[in-house]
């Protein structure tokens, strides 16, 4: 007997272990394909819907742009959450989106940004000297071309006509975050950026707030791709709940626009 009993209990162990690696195998997954500007509320909001839930959130970020085109070359997301509508477009016209469960969530600033330590001083209006405050250095932001940031600044920058003598001094960041980065290493003197994007990074400050009029309104809108696991739909829940809304907001957001 005693024999048998060191036996059993080895077997329950082993019993036991493969259990939990099932289990673990077997959890739930939901992949998110976000703007980059949505990193740091986005990450706060999974990790606290996965303590409500046995889902797990994964996530990954880049410019809308990109995101949009992973999908569409069939990259397995569940959830798109992209800075503007033409994205979120270019993928439901493509048959890859569930289009009934598209919702307009975020709303967002935009904004002139310079290294913390910078003593520039500008005020936006119609023809401000901005290449001037740039020296002999060049303005950041989002590649306008693609990315959501860089198309808002060229049409603020255009609607306030200096658009086409900044157009030359620009670096064509492949993100929001990229051209963040730029100016909070000194590596550009100014930039432009969201303003959730500044509030999240000390070593940039916010010089003035472009006018909400001088460009479309900035909208993020969210969808569960055609592909999406049932359970993507909880989350896209979450992120309209009381809950995310509050982390939202926290982090610079604001309600949408358009």
């Amino acid at each position: 007997m005693s024999r048998i009993l060191p036996g059993l209990a080895l077997c329950c162990v082993t019993l036991h272990c493969a259990s939990l690696a099932a289990a673990d195998i077997e959890q739930p997954q939901v992949l998110v394909f976000a703007a980059a500007s949505l990193t740091d509320a986005l990450r706060q909001i999974g990790a606290a819907y996965e303590r409500t839930t046995p889902v797990r959130i994964k996530m990954s970020f880049d410019a809308s742009s990109n995101m949009a085109r992973q999908i569409e070359a069939g990259a397995p997301a569940d959830i798109f959450f992209c800075a503007d509508t033409q994205w979120m477009d270019y993928l439901q016209t493509r048959g890859l989106l569930q289009a009934n469960t598209r919702r307009n969530l975020l709303g967002n600033r935009l904004v002139l940004i310079a290294p913390v330590a910078s003593h520039v001083e500008l005020k936006i209006a119609p023809h401000f000297p901005l290449v001037a405050a740039l020296g002999g250095g060049r303005l950041a932001t989002g590649d306008p071309d693609s990315v959501p940031v860089g198309r808002y600044a060229r049409a603020a920058l255009s609607a306030l006509a200096i658009w086409a003598e900044v157009a030359p001094r620009l670096v064509r960041a492949e993100n929001v975050r990229a051209a963040l980065i730029y100016v909070a290493h000194g590596d550009a003197p100014l930039g432009i950026v969201y303003a959730s994007d500044a509030l999240v990074d000390s070593d940039v400050r916010v010089v003035d707030t472009f006018p909400a009029n001088t460009h479309p309104p900035i909208v993020y809108p969210v969808a569960l791709t055609k592909a999406a696991k049932s359970a993507a739909v909880g989350f896209l829940t979450y992120l309209s709940s009381a809950q995310g809304h509050a982390i939202f907001v926290a982090y610079g957001f604001t309600e949408p626009d358009g």
